[in-house]
């Protein structure tokens, strides 16, 4: 199921869009100073732009300011050219509502890493998406906080937009600049779509990970003397915050329980072959080893130049 996901990402994507050329970004307000926020912050100052950041929590926000990702976001604060709403998937469409009813940018994006359930909330707020094109950057690390930042974090990193078919081309190629200026490539996936993807490719790993992390929970010296770099490698996502992680699973519950059901139907054959070590168990083994091997591969060679879905067709 997973790897038939991955087959057809490539085919069901929305309309390209065609966008101005490059306009100039001055101005972008991130309200969240968590790591994604913070390093979006990061990327757009070393770019020269002038950032305000908010955030409900004075403690993020007084870290994020002595890194340097910019100045806290005040009345006086003129309108951003974009504004990025880097909070929970939960919480975005209330923030966004807030932040265009008190005019803070000219467009507005968000970072969530689920998108149809933003979306519908986002209706169901009366947000304007005129001015909204939901957005996803594939990108993130194992910490939180605005500490774990990185102003290099989107570098050669897909990042996801949604926007709809009649949003503004001077909306999409405002979200579209502050992409590439993050160092990122943008790709236009329908909100479904994305959700799917992503299921497969971040939230059901994220899972999994955790479950065999959670078998050490307990653990004893013998057992954690013997732990090498796979156990590490294979764990290190396990370490992400769990009420975040609850947050993004909940609003992407269906795809990511489809993909959680496929991993563990092949778990459950090769856990009977075991047990039962009869002449069909080496093919079960294999079969599942093959495969394990045929998706590595194919992972592997997923690098930067790699497309993940259909970028923005720019015009002069």
């Amino acid at each position: 199921m997973v790897s038939m996901m991955a087959a057809d990402a490539s085919t069901t994507h929305v309309t390209a869009i065609g966008v101005p050329r490059s306009p100039k970004i001055r101005r972008v307000t991130v309200i969240g100073t968590g790591v994604i926020g913070t390093s979006i912050a990061l990327g757009l100052r070393q770019a020269g732009v002038q950032v305000a950041l908010t955030d409900r929590d004075e403690i993020s926000l007084a870290q994020a300011v002595r890194m340097g990702a910019g100045v806290p976001l005040s009345p006086a604060t003129p309108a951003a050219d974009v504004v990025v709403v880097a909070t929970p998937p939960s919480t975005i469409a209330a923030v966004l509502r807030d932040a265009q009813a008190r005019g803070l940018g000219a467009a507005y994006t968000d970072v969530a890493s689920t998108k149809a359930g933003v979306v519908a909330g986002a209706e169901r707020a009366g947000c304007d998406f005129s001015t909204y094109v939901p957005g996803h950057p594939m990108a993130g690390r194992e910490t939180s906080g605005p500490a774990a930042a990185q102003k290099e974090l989107f570098a050669g990193r897909p990042w996801a937009l949604c926007p709809r078919a009649g949003t503004p081309r001077e909306t999409v190629a405002l979200v579209t600049r502050l992409v590439e200026m993050c160092g990122a490539r943008v790709n236009v996936l329908d909100p479904g779509q994305h959700d799917e993807v992503v299921a497969a490719s971040s939230h059901a790993p994220h899972v999994v990970s955790a479950a065999l992390a959670a078998h050490f929970a307990g653990a004893g010296a013998a057992m954690l003397s013997m732990v090498g770099p796979g156990l590490r490698d294979t764990t290190r996502i396990a370490a992400g915050d769990p009420g975040l992680w609850c947050d993004i699973l909940r609003q992407n519950a269906e795809p990511v329980a489809a993909v959680l059901e496929a991993v563990a139907r092949d778990l459950a054959e090769v856990a009977a072959a075991l047990r039962d070590g009869g002449p069909a168990a080496a093919e079960v083994l294999a079969g599942l080893l093959t495969r394990g091997n045929l998706g590595r591969a194919n992972i592997a060679g997923a690098g930067p130049d790699a497309p993940a879905g259909r970028p923005l067709a720019v015009v002069a």
